[in-house]
């Protein structure tokens, strides 16, 4: 994970009182599909007084444990509760204990006006971050210290991240996925989710693994799902062609007519997305990212790399 602790697969979610519903259930909903793919995330659901929490829409949230200990490698996830004027009114036990927390190795990420717990545990000093839009003003004058962005989705600094407003904590949990467990896994969490599989703005916007699958053809979806889950291995227009129970002319004309490429093409722009993945979270070597991306030449792979990004494997690491 690029010098971060290991992810231990425990997702702790903090429910504060008047927590907006679509902040909880959005990203821990994208956690529960990822389990569900083998990604062995275990959800617990947290409260400063176990018991009841009721939510800023009104249903009453029940079952709820005391805080826990949290140690290296757990998630604590903090979905954002309604705030009132004139500024956030937060349990003090919640910010020792997530303070208490960061010291103890685990990450931290939270959704919306969660960014606010963070801030008043002193954990935003210092770190780019974001949080609803709405709160973007009062975050700046109230913790100076914190380098609050705007117009992003969401961002990583460090153990802590956070992420734009309600909706956006989708695409801050596909992205701790995606750090856990690679891009094939979260295109397949996305895709159960129906949503895009956006990046922040300094990124590209839209994963290939998620590109091109508009189209209702049910032959060409087994083949992308196929090429998306074994990129390293070689594959036969004739192979892919049984996948999909057409013959080889025929996949081709259904292939590009579904996506406007070929089986090759697509492929290709998996195994450089994965590859530019691999490059910006991990160490191996550019021959090891060429080899686990299914590039049988690694000088191959350069020039192919090169063509799509504008810079050499090595330039796109120091990025």
């Amino acid at each position: 994970m690029n010098g971060e602790n290991r992810p231990s697969g425990r997702v702790v979610v903090l429910v504060l009182p008047d927590v907006n519903l679509l902040d909880l259930g959005g990203p821990v909903q994208a956690f529960d599909t990822a389990a569900q793919h083998g990604a062995g995330y275990r959800l617990e659901f947290v409260a400063v007084a176990s018991g009841e929490v009721r939510s800023a829409q009104g249903l009453l949230l029940a079952g709820l444990k005391p805080l826990p200990s949290v140690g290296l490698g757990d998630l604590v996830l903090i979905p954002g509760p309604r705030l009132y004027a004139p500024g956030p009114d937060l349990p003090a036990v919640a910010v020792t204990w997530v303070q208490d927390a960061v010291r103890a190795g685990a990450r931290v990420a939270s959704v919306c006006t969660g960014a606010a717990l963070l801030a008043e545990a002193g954990l935003l000093d210092g770190r780019r971050c974001t949080t609803h839009w709405s709160l973007v003003d009062l975050m700046r004058a109230r913790y100076p210290r914190a380098r609050v962005r705007d117009a992003v989705l969401y961002v990583h600094d460090g153990p802590v991240s956070t992420s734009a407003g309600i909706a956006a904590g989708i695409d801050l949990a596909l992205s701790l996925i995606e750090r856990d467990h690679g891009p094939e896994l979260t295109a397949a969490v996305a895709r159960d989710l129906v949503v895009y599989l956006r990046r922040d703005g300094s990124q590209r916007q839209v994963s290939p693994f998620l590109q091109h699958r508009g189209h209702l053809h049910p032959g060409v979806h087994r083949v992308q799902d196929h090429l998306a889950q074994h990129l390293d291995l070689p594959h036969t227009l004739d192979d892919l062609a049984r996948l999909a129970n057409l013959s080889p002319r025929g996949l081709s004309r259904a292939f590009s007519t579904a996506t406007g490429c070929t089986p090759l093409e697509y492929q290709q722009r998996l195994r450089l997305d994965l590859a530019a993945n691999l490059l910006a979270e991990t160490t191996l070597t550019v021959e090891a990212v060429a080899a686990r991306c299914g590039f049988r030449d690694a000088r191959h792979f350069r020039r192919l790399y090169g063509a799509r990004y504008g810079m050499p494997p090595s330039a796109g690491r120091r990025n």
